[in-house]
């Protein structure tokens, strides 16, 4: 319902190039250009100063954008409130998760409530925990996933599910006949760790520092970005990660990586997060329900 001219903006605004963007609304990049340069004439201002291979929000832009995202969301709630009216559960849901979350976990949970209610355009945004926190915050998504409850404010945290960590390692790794493993003895070890904001990062140097051993103080050899390029890496014996019992399963049962349980166990909630101070429309409210007890059987 939202103006097209805003809502090819905002793409252009979040992915700050035509050619993303374009590829994001499944338009030609020409008629991105066209849209912005009728938007830029609307308002009688430039938007995005044109730079040697690259764009940037003008301050007219930056306003232009505060306001795009409030009224796209305007839009798809009033979308959504006519679609309860008649009955009907539809129109779009913007999900977002941490990686491991995303990866591991939602898929299933995505696909069941799609058959549920296949009139929901769902949109997964993947990054890290303190990128999700940070987009539900903005309100452009309608709920996040994470592996820590919201520190920002005008956020609700709803435990949906226990998660267990446990050390992965390749079969010929020194570690891997043990049955289970301290943090001390794992100091003595190569480590590959995930990046600093991930919800698995900031659990594992809590976990370190909670038995007096420095999280600085590890063999640290690398910090990665993903579950699927720490399990490349650890593969290949350079190391042992801590990771989601759910991230290696599918490596433990095909013999390519071992698991083995922490001693004190590790265990964390895996959050749901969404505005406090924002309407929470019967899809989303159906959704966290939904998402609530899928996850739950699926970490059992």
């Amino acid at each position: 319902m939202a103006d097209r001219r805003l809502q090819v903006f905002h793409a252009v605004a979040k992915h700050l190039s035509f050619t993303r963007a374009a590829d994001a609304l499944f338009m030609t990049q020409p008629a991105v250009t066209f849209q912005i340069k009728q938007l830029e004439e609307q308002f009688s201002t430039r938007l995005f100063e044109r730079r040697h291979g690259s764009i940037a929000l003008t301050p007219a832009g930056e306003l232009v954008r505060s306001y795009a995202e409030k009224i796209l969301a305007l839009s798809d709630e009033m979308e959504t409130r006519l679609s309860e009216m008649t009955g009907e559960m539809r129109g779009p849901l913007l999900v977002g998760a941490s990686t491991t979350i995303a990866e591991f976990m939602l898929p299933r949970v995505l696909g069941e409530f799609n058959a549920l209610y296949p009139q929901v355009r769902a949109r997964l945004i993947v990054a890290n925990s303190e990128s999700i926190e940070g987009r539900v915050a903005e309100h452009t998504l309608d709920v996040g996933l994470i592996e820590a409850p919201a520190k920002l404010g005008g956020l609700a945290s709803q435990v949906c599910c226990e998660d267990e960590l446990r050390a992965i390692c390749a079969p010929d790794y020194p570690l891997a006949g043990m049955k289970s493993v301290s943090p001390k003895a794992l100091a003595d070890y190569e480590f590959i760790s995930r990046e600093p904001g991930s919800g698995t990062r900031e659990i594992t140097d809590f976990y370190f520092r909670s038995h007096d051993i420095a999280p600085e103080t590890l063999k640290t050899q690398m910090e990665l970005g993903s579950p699927e390029a720490l399990k490349g890496v650890v593969a290949t014996g350079l190391g042992f990660a801590i990771v989601s019992r759910a991230v290696a399963e599918k490596e433990v049962q095909l013999g390519e990586l071992i698991a083995i349980p922490l001693k004190p166990a590790l265990k964390r909630s895996l959050y749901l997060i969404f505005p406090q101070d924002r309407f929470q429309s019967r899809l989303a409210a159906t959704f966290i329900e939904f998402a609530k007890k899928k996850l739950k059987e699926i970490a059992l």
